[in-house]
């Protein structure tokens, strides 16, 4: 028995791996985050499979419905949206799973800021302009921020910010970065990114307030120079003198043939 932890994507039920999408059809049980994720997903469920909503459980409740299966000899598919990686709730499940000897697996998925970065139809990392990407967020009730990570020190670097889950807080997110990245700096707000009614509000920091004052949840802020940027060098990868392992140039390549 397996506990099989896969991230779901961003929201669009196709956004999702083929390993996770094969691993939720060969679980008896089905552990899904119902406020996020798009009950599309669940028609991978094999026939008969026992589907549980988690949003209204609490963490021994979760833990509870894992050991009764593991109990039992059944594998459960544990889906999450985005990518497991960030903001997931994931650490404490697999902390108490660890103290249960109940094995698990995880499975990447499709992270928010990228479906959000394709919604802009962008490259957050361009050359001489960003080439960093900075995942954030503001503090929340869930949980608080520590003392080091905080959005005026990420902004000092100039690189391109996502910050996430902080929509509702997005004055304050405009008060701090205004001084290091100026009024005009481009952001944007990509709210619900690859669902069906995805809405995008490309704006300036001195304008987002203002333009993105009715969203109130689910959106992404992507904020930096690379938004919006026109006149940045091309990538030395694909230059026709660049010297590379799988197109050796000139007299005396680094990798000949």
């Amino acid at each position: 028995m397996t506990v099989h932890f896969i991230g779901a994507g961003p929201g669009a039920a196709d956004l999702i791996t083929l390993r996770g999408r094969d691993l939720i059809a060969a679980c008896p049980v089905c552990l899904y985050a119902g406020s996020l994720v798009p009950e599309a997903l669940l028609s991978h469920c094999p026939p008969g499979a026992r589907i549980v909503n988690t949003a209204p459980l609490s963490l021994d409740q979760i833990i509870d419905e894992i050991a009764s299966a593991h109990a039992a000899g059944h594998d459960v598919a544990r889906l999450h949206s985005g990518d497991l990686s960030v903001w997931s709730a994931m650490g404490e499940q697999l902390r108490r799973l660890r103290a249960k000897g109940i094995p698990f697996e995880i499975t990447p998925g499709v992270p928010s800021f990228a479906a959000a970065a394709a919604a802009l139809q962008s490259e957050l990392t361009l050359p001489g302009i960003a080439q960093s990407v900075v995942l954030t967020r503001t503090p929340g009730r869930a949980s608080a921020m520590p003392p080091g990570e905080t959005l005026t020190g990420f902004a000092a670097t100039g690189a391109t910010l996502a910050i996430h889950l902080s929509i509702h807080a997005l004055a304050r997110v405009v008060a701090d970065l205004i001084p290091h990245y100026g009024p005009d700096c481009p952001v944007a707000v990509v709210w619900r990114a690859s669902w069906p009614d995805q809405r995008v509000i490309r704006s300036t920091l001195a304008r987002i307030e203002a333009e993105a004052e009715d969203i109130d949840r689910t959106a992404l802020i992507l904020v930096g120079p690379a938004l919006a940027a026109e006149g940045f060098d091309d990538s030395r990868l694909y230059a026709a003198d660049y010297d590379r392992r799988y197109r050796p140039t000139g007299p005396n390549p680094r990798f000949p043939e």
